[in-house]
């Protein structure tokens, strides 16, 4: 089995910075893209950030600018550097990995952390 384990969140206030780590553990033969997803209260999930193998990135317009993701392929952890972090950023965010494990070679592409409250005051 393979476990995502996020950790990081906090209360800060408006303005400041974050840093968002995720670990991964288990039986890995391979993580192919990373990423990581938020989900505010009474709204749907929605992307972050998402990193490929080859660090080829990607970000939701929202976070441009402010979020930096990025990975450490030795140590199976994804990061996501927030700053400038606004109420609106406040969610629930969790990891997220397309992982091949090393029994069978068996991917999982949708294997997801228990998630990390990051909470913005004004």
């Amino acid at each position: 089995q393979v476990q995502l384990v996020e950790s990081g969140g906090g209360l800060v206030q408006a303005g400041e910075s974050l840093r968002l780590s995720c670990v991964a553990s288990g039986n890995i033969f391979r993580i192919d893209t990373m990423g990581w997803y938020r989900q505010a209260p009474g709204k749907q999930r929605e992307l972050v950030a998402t990193i490929t193998s080859g660090d080829i990135t990607n970000y939701a317009d929202s976070v441009k600018g402010r979020f930096t993701i990025s990975r450490d392929n030795t140590k199976n952890t994804v990061y996501l550097q927030m700053n400038s972090l606004k109420p609106e950023d406040t969610a629930v965010y969790y990891c997220n990995a397309d992982v091949t494990t090393s029994y069978f070679r068996r991917r999982y592409p949708e294997v997801w952390g228990q998630g990390t409250l990051v909470t913005v005051s004004s």
